[in-house]
């Protein structure tokens, strides 16, 4: 409702909106047309973050520096240290949730060594 006042100067009611929201009880009457734009708008929504500025990390970083300039103008060391820690951490992929499956060229990853290395103690001369 703020953003259409915003936008276009109306001033419009919560009702008026749930019209148009096929999830919302006002809204189950809507036409089978306006639905299927509800869902792919709301889909696209949700799927496409092309047009969220801090979805990319070029924007993230362009922050982070920033505020490590501002900082260290300022005089805070401890806030430019983290500024840096937070820009290598976004430049080396901490924040993200990707695994690698394959090694170099598409190989097979080295086998993982055992957690328990298990071998035989010496009798020492001991009757077992």
């Amino acid at each position: 409702m703020k953003a259409v006042n915003q936008e276009f100067g109306l001033k419009i009611s919560r009702q008026q909106v749930e019209k148009y929201d096929p999830t919302k009880r006002a809204g189950q009457s809507l036409s089978k047309k306006l639905k299927a734009i509800f869902e792919a708008t709301r889909d696209g929504f949700i799927t496409n973050t092309a047009h969220i500025g801090w979805a990319h990390r070029s924007t993230r970083l362009r922050v982070i520096q920033r505020v490590g300039e501002k900082a260290e103008e300022m005089g805070n060391l401890a806030l430019v240290l983290d500024a840096a820690k937070q820009a290598a951490m976004e430049e080396g992929n901490s924040f993200t949730n990707r695994r690698e499956h394959t090694g170099k060229d598409g190989k097979d990853l080295p086998a993982a060594a055992p957690a328990v290395a298990i071998f035989a103690l010496p009798d020492n001369g001991r009757d077992a």
